[in-house]
């Protein structure tokens, strides 16, 4: 294992080697009498050897013939798929290599187009936030921290994780082989297999970040990552996040269903959430494993065999391996990774301006993105020796947390990520950015504004992940923001103004007393009502009088 946590930790651009892109990724399969959104990859009913290769991907949401997306009802229509063919920065050189460009036009140039409220892969659902037979209810859910949850809350959040864990996702498949060799053999058998709701969620994330096979008996190149180091990092995390939640919420069959998250932001060298009633503590037997009284220690982790991937060409499968690993602040050769971001880095984070700089990649200084993601210090300068938030936090795990394309295996990566977005929904709060500040072209590779996220279908831009989550995804966050603590000029600010307060209150007083005195002395040589007075107020009694009689 690398020194520093890992054959790939966060922050170093040498990924891990995964696997070859010239794959079909991901199917779905829908029963014709249900119609879940499908926040990934294909349709099992488009992945047929004919739907394969027309390129065509449009169901009806009610199997009915000639209901393409749900059109007889005006929920959708079939449309030419639009990619983005904008420059992308000079990161990766392999045009033309890798099936993730211009996605998902390898696969599909036709899709679902949803009107209105309506969403999902075949037009059958609501747009998230929306719910009811027309889509014009509101719903939202609220996402808390997982520290101030009770013990049955943490409880039940748990047992849904491992359920998702053990369940077998009813809606989607993954290949076995790469693209070329999908159909089989005899060239008309599809090769895929079953893999469970939270494997899939892990499986979507190595896809992400998987190097370009170049073929056999060559290099594959690393120096490609569809969802971090670059603009969609914050927005390719927030979909990904948003399938996980809309899964658990349909397996347990409660829409209020919310992912909680974990505050990485408190300092220090402890893990609060590493303990047997959360995500597991430290094992007495094995400080670089999970307890055996957490039921995460039973955990087996998947997409592990990247010298395989690399080398074959063969493509990370739903076969579980080795038990997740993990020693929070136990790197003792990387002292900076053993304590956990301070509150200060939050509030100097949220207070960058600028949503990402050129050249938009790990380099960029005074972005805000590349603070979040952590390649730069929580005041926004990039320094290569520096990992921050993010970054820090999955380091601080050592471990399989801090392997980019292993880390969703330990659950910690589902907590850490939820705050990430956190930070992020309050920084458009805050900045209220428009759209026109995400790059539209020269980002990375995946990272264009318009560009369809890898892997998710139907295709979802960057930019439709880039506007506030309460009022257009569904979800809200809980959380009490540190507040930033005054300068030393602010402080002395201050201080000059309390003491010119004072210093004027002092003299009000001084001379409101002098003048006291002078009116004192001569208002004692006088009567306190003059004869005049006194007959008015018998003239007002007269005329109180005469009034209340009228």
């Amino acid at each position: 294992m690398d020194p520093r946590g890992g054959s790939f930790l966060f922050g170093l651009r040498t990924r891990t080697t995964m696997h070859n892109h010239r794959q079909l990724c991901l199917l779905v399969m829908v029963a014709l009498n249900l119609t879940p959104l499908i926040l990934a990859q294909f349709p099992r009913e488009c992945v047929t050897p004919v739907g394969l290769r027309s390129g065509q991907c449009c169901p009806s949401p009610t199997g009915v013939v000639n209901d393409e997306c749900g059109s007889a009802t005006g929920r959708g229509q079939c449309v030419s798929i639009s990619a983005d063919s904008r420059r992308h920065g000079p990161q990766y050189p392999h045009d033309g290599q890798d099936d993730r460009e211009r996605w998902p036009l390898r696969f599909f140039n036709r899709t679902c187009r949803c009107n209105g409220n309506f969403s999902g892969y075949n037009c059958g659902r609501c747009r998230h936030g929306l719910t009811g037979p027309n889509c014009t209810q509101s719903i939202s859910v609220v996402r808390r921290n997982v520290m101030q949850m009770t013990s049955a809350e943490k409880k039940a959040f748990v047992t849904a994780l491992d359920m998702a864990k053990r369940t077998v996702h009813p809606d989607l498949v993954i290949c076995t082989r790469r693209y070329q060799e999908v159909l089989g053999p005899d060239g008309n058998t599809p090769q895929f297999e079953n893999i469970t709701i939270y494997n899939y969620f892990v499986w979507t994330h190595y896809y992400s970040v998987s190097k370009t096979f170049l073929g056999a008996g060559q290099a594959s190149f690393g120096g490609v990552d569809f969802s971090h180091e670059g603009p969609g990092f914050v927005t390719w995390h927030r979909f990904h996040l948003l399938q996980l939640e809309r899964d658990m919420q349909d397996m347990l069959g409660d829409a209020s269903f919310a992912l909680p998250y974990w505050d990485f932001a408190i300092g220090g060298s402890e893990c609060d959430v590493c303990t047997d009633d959360l995500l597991g503590a430290r094992s007495v037997f094995d400080v670089n494993s999970v307890s055996p009284n957490s039921i995460f220690s039973q955990w087996r982790v998947i997409c592990e065999s990247v010298q395989d991937y690399d080398t074959l060409g063969t493509i990370c499968n739903n076969s579980e391996t080795s038990p997740i690993r993990r020693n929070p602040a136990g790197n003792v050769a990387r002292p900076m990774v053993q304590k956990l971001p301070e509150p200060q880095d939050v509030v100097d984070c949220l207070d960058l301006k600028t949503f990402d700089t050129p050249p938009y990649y790990s380099t960029s200084s005074e972005s805000f993105r590349n603070t979040i993601e952590g390649y730069s210090a929580p005041q926004g300068g990039y320094d290569p020796v520096v990992r921050s938030l993010h970054n820090l936090a999955h380091l601080f795990l050592n471990g399989t947390g801090g392997q980019t394309h292993l880390s969703p295996n330990d659950p910690i990566f589902v907590l850490l990520h939820t705050f990430t977005d956190a930070i992020f929904d309050e920084w458009l709060r805050r900045h209220a950015p428009g759209e026109a500040v995400y790059p539209e072209e020269n980002a990375p590779i995946g990272h264009n504004r318009q560009f369809n996220m890898v892997p998710f279908w139907p295709p979802v831009t960057n930019a439709e992940m880039f506007v506030s989550a309460p009022g257009n995804l569904g979800y809200t966050y809980e959380v009490t923001w540190p507040s930033r603590p005054y300068t030393v000029s602010e402080i002395i600010t201050i201080v000059i103004v309390a003491v010119v307060l004072i210093v004027l209150v002092g003299s009000g007083v001084v001379a409101c007393g002098m003048r006291a005195r002078f009116y004192g002395t001569t208002e004692g040589l006088e009567p306190l009502l003059g004869e005049t007075f006194r007959r008015y107020s018998e003239d007002d009694r007269r005329m109180e009088k005469s009034q209340s009689v009228v």
